[in-house]
């Protein structure tokens, strides 16, 4: 089977919109008046010893952490592969009747003994998953550089350059960082307004026991093989080579440090290397790698690699454009802004994090490396928090979140050959652990592509990262129509459907197949004793139905298994209605076990609500207004990645305020317990960092002001007040559409621009009315979107508690509209006043 990366690469989108940038640092030359903020994150002091001070660059192979500190600078590095252990499996064989008694315990109310069983027969002594690990620090030290004035440091998100500047002695200093998109290197280039005027020296710091240092002539080189961890054998070896190519002055090599004295400029290449080739396969030759990737970069000077790498650059980033309007609080640093945000106007901040967000995906996912992870590639530690690994039962998942909406759709692709390749290791644990057809993963994965439960049965007995990780693939199609893809991707979506069909048992209470045993992730209802063990609960019902759903339609559209299909239909009428608990809240657990008081970060049993679409305003308003009461029960402050998840939800709530809400909780420091946050250098706080929060509130911020994925292309459907009049650009929807141009004025729809690459009807809902370009009215909308794409499973009626007192749901007036569009033609819609 060939993978559905190799059709994702092939299919790249084309440059939209090119930009000419000036970064404020080049125009900031007074520190007392103010500096132009753009797109550009922005410091008066360095970082200090602070990791999350620090600003991060990246090409998805590689990445650094700039402190910009003056006297030491430090680049904390990363290389995508560099995780502990080797080609290894942790699932665990279970007998047929253990799984059965497991079951029967659930079903008879007895979570507890289920899971002190579930913990001595489906979690033995194996690995929970490997870490991803650092590559070590490239330090500079610059003697009698401690008395500096005019100190300023920025990253800027059109160029992709961490840039710091400086005085010494009366000479202006300048270091210039990139990660090289084409050139897969990471470069530093030092200069000064005086010749002759850079002295440093450098060095290596290695963070593995077994890692060699060495200087010879220009470079230095270091070498290692990655830990041991759980049991498992570290046997990733890799080798970084750091070259300095001085104009003018010396180089001396001593002491395994190399010292630059009296140059002109200088600039540093360091490319890093390891043997990894696949999850399976380590044969890769580490040095080799490494010297080839040098020696290409080395043959171009800083100038010809920053031209090639901001090209690059620009190709995904400039493809989007958004303004939200600006302030003075513009004016001030990034980290006076952020701790100013939720109390002053400052709507230029919120775009300046959505592009952050696209930012940190261009650098840390491309195109034949590694998915991001869960630090997405920055990370300091040799025992990061939760391994730095995948959490696929929301955290991975959020990372791509804007991968499609976004127009940076190649980038999705390293997560989808990871869902492609647990497809395969899957395949095994299915059978292994559950006697089951198909593929299925549980709530962790690694580099390895391990799909075995970790952490014990609270958490690790959760078995839908299948069913959920492989909705990417599908979102890709409905995105992209892109028919030799889907033929590509049915087997691994089939498969996860299918591992259900055998997994399913019914309950014996009202006969509902039911995932049995499940949980809704890491929340325990009452009455359990602490056991999150559950029969039925409403997020694997979800998810359950959203795999079935998506391979009867691609069956269809393939012309294929249409008695499979068929078999899905059926099961899936079985499956349990989503139900309305005593308080009005959507359940979490087939049972009427919610509490108000409640405040979890997880709210697995939205799912339904957002990324999917079986809770709708429109086809299901009882659900919909159950979802809200969760969301008002569960409140609103969290841990970062909580609150990026809670923006989309209130995004699709098409409450805007609340969604701005969130967007201040979650552009909030830091501050002891209080929950999570932002640190200063934007990254999004769990606490600890994880950058899951920053990609799922750009998908909020997107969700916002364009949604797709219930019957129509929606227009500022949750805007709030504090953005009344704005623009953006580049925006994808369902489809094969892109908002070309989006652009409102109090709140009205001024005009939108519509691409339709594959053609197909486009359902418009809008705000206002519209008019065609030339002013002509529009055909009104009526019944079912007869664009295939758009196509919805009916969600089944839910079941509502006697004691629920539902409301009726109060939404915006919106107009309809529906307009035959021919593949590769752009449609223009203005305000009919």
């Amino acid at each position: 089977m060939k993978r559905p990366h190799a059709i994702a690469v092939a299919r790249m989108y084309v440059l939209l919109l090119v930009v000419a940038c000036v970064s404020p640092a080049a125009r900031a030359q007074d520190k007392a008046g103010p500096i132009a903020p753009g797109l550009t994150l922005w410091y008066d002091k360095p970082s200090g010893e602070t990791w999350e001070n620090a600003l991060p660059v990246g090409n998805g192979w590689l990445g650094a952490m700039v402190y910009g500190n003056v006297p030491q600078e430090t680049l904390q590095l990363n290389e995508h592969t560099i995780w502990s252990g080797s080609p290894n499996r942790n699932d665990t064989a279970v007998p047929r009747d253990s799984l059965a008694a497991i079951r029967q315990l659930i079903f008879e109310g007895r979570a507890k003994e289920a899971e002190d069983m579930a913990n001595r027969l489906m979690f033995h002594k194996k690995s929970s998953g490997q870490m991803f690990q650092p590559a070590g620090n490239l330090n500079l030290v610059f003697d009698g550089h401690d008395d500096y004035t005019n100190y300023y440091r920025e990253l800027d998100l059109e160029t992709a350059v961490a840039k710091t500047t400086y005085t010494v002695g009366g000479v202006e200093y300048t270091r210039q960082v990139i990660a090289s998109l084409p050139d897969r290197v990471i470069a530093v280039h030092l200069t000064a307004s005086r010749p002759s005027a850079i002295s440093f020296v450098a060095s290596y710091t290695a963070p593995h026991e077994t890692d060699v240092v060495t200087a010879e002539g220009a470079q230095l080189r270091f070498a290692g093989t990655t830990s041991d961890h759980e049991g498992v054998k570290g046997m990733v070896r890799y080798q970084g080579i750091i070259s300095v190519v001085p104009r003018g002055g010396t180089l001396i090599t001593e002491d395994n440090q190399l010292t630059v004295t009296a140059a002109d400029a200088v600039t540093i290449y360091i490319a890093i290397g390891t043997n990894f080739n696949n999850y399976r396969d380590i044969s890769g030759d580490a040095a080799e790698r490494a010297t080839g990737y040098l020696q290409r970069a080395l043959k171009k000077d800083f100038a010809s690699l920053l031209d090639d790498h901001t090209e690059a650059y620009q190709r995904y980033f400039n493809r989007v454009t958004i303004d939200l309007g600006t302030s003075d609080a513009a004016n001030h640093p990034t980290d006076v802004r952020l701790a100013n945000f939720r109390n002053t106007h400052d709507p230029q901040f919120a775009a300046l994090y959505f592009q952050f967000g696209r930012y940190l995906l261009i650098s840390s996912s491309q195109p034949g490396g590694q998915p991001a992870n869960l630090q997405g590639i920055w990370n300091h530690r040799l025992k990061p928090a939760w391994d730095s690994k995948y959490t696929i039962n929301i955290n991975a998942e959020m990372n791509y979140w804007p991968a499609e909406r976004t127009n940076l759709a190649e980038l999705h692709e390293p997560f989808l050959r990871m869902v492609t390749e647990m497809a395969e290791t899957g395949s095994e644990t299915a059978k292994t652990m559950y006697g089951a057809r198909g593929w299925m993963a549980h709530h962790n994965t690694d580099i390895w592509r391990a799909t075995g439960p970790v952490d014990g049965a609270f958490w690790g007995i959760w078995n839908g990262g299948g069913a959920w990780t492989s909705q990417h693939l599908w979102e890709h199609y409905l995105y992209s129509g892109d028919r030799e893809f889907l033929a590509e991707a049915y087997p691994v979506l089939k498969g996860a459907a299918e591992f259900y069909v055998d997994f399913l048992v019914a309950d014996p209470a009202n006969g509902w197949l039911v995932v049995n045993p499940g949980t809704s992730p890491e929340n325990a209802p009452q009455g359990t004793d602490g056991s999150s063990l559950a029969a039925g609960a409403t997020m694997d019902n979800q998810l359950v139905f959203d795999a079935f759903a998506t391979v009867i339609r691609a069956a269809e559209l393939l012309g294929k298994d249409a008695l499979f299909a068929d078999t899905l239909k059926r099961l899936r009428d079985r499956l349990p209605p989503m139900h309305i608990g005593q308080y009005g809240q959507l359940q979490e657990w087939l049972e009427d076990l919610d509490s108000p008081d409640d405040k979890h970060r997880h709210i697995s049993h939205l799912y339904g609500l957002f990324p999917s679409n079986q809770i709708s305003a429109y086809r299901t308003p009882e659900l919909f207004k159950a979802a809200a009461t969760t969301l008002m029960h569960r409140g609103d402050v969290s841990t970062g990645w909580s609150m990026g998840w809670k923006v989309n939800w209130w995004a699709r709530m098409q409450d805007g305020n609340h969604a701005f809400k969130l967007i201040q909780d979650q552009l909030t420091p830091v501050a002891g317990n209080r929950g999570g946050g932002t640190y200063n250098n934007l990254f999004d706080a769990h606490p600890p960092f994880q950058i899951d929060g920053n990609f799922g509130c750009t998908s909020g911020i997107a969700e916002m002001l364009m949604q797709s994925a219930d019957g129509a292309v929606h227009l500022l459907p949750a805007l709030p007040d504090a953005w009344p009049s704005g623009s953006i650009t580049g925006l994808r929807a369902w489809g094969g559409f892109e908002i070309a141009e989006l652009v409102w004025k109090d709140g009205i729809v001024e005009r939108v621009v519509v691409t339709s690459k594959i053609g197909g009807n486009l359902r418009l809902r809008s705000p206002n009315l519209l008019a065609d370009g030339e002013g002509g009215q529009l055909q009104e909308a009526k019944g079912a979107n007869p664009n295939p794409f758009y196509a919805v499973a009916p969600t089944p009626d839910p079941v509502i508690s006697p004691d629920a007192k539902l409301t009726a749901v109060e939404l915006p007036a919106v107009f309809m509209y529906d307009v035959p569009t021919q593949a590769g033609e752009t449609y223009v819609f203005t305000w009919r006043k």
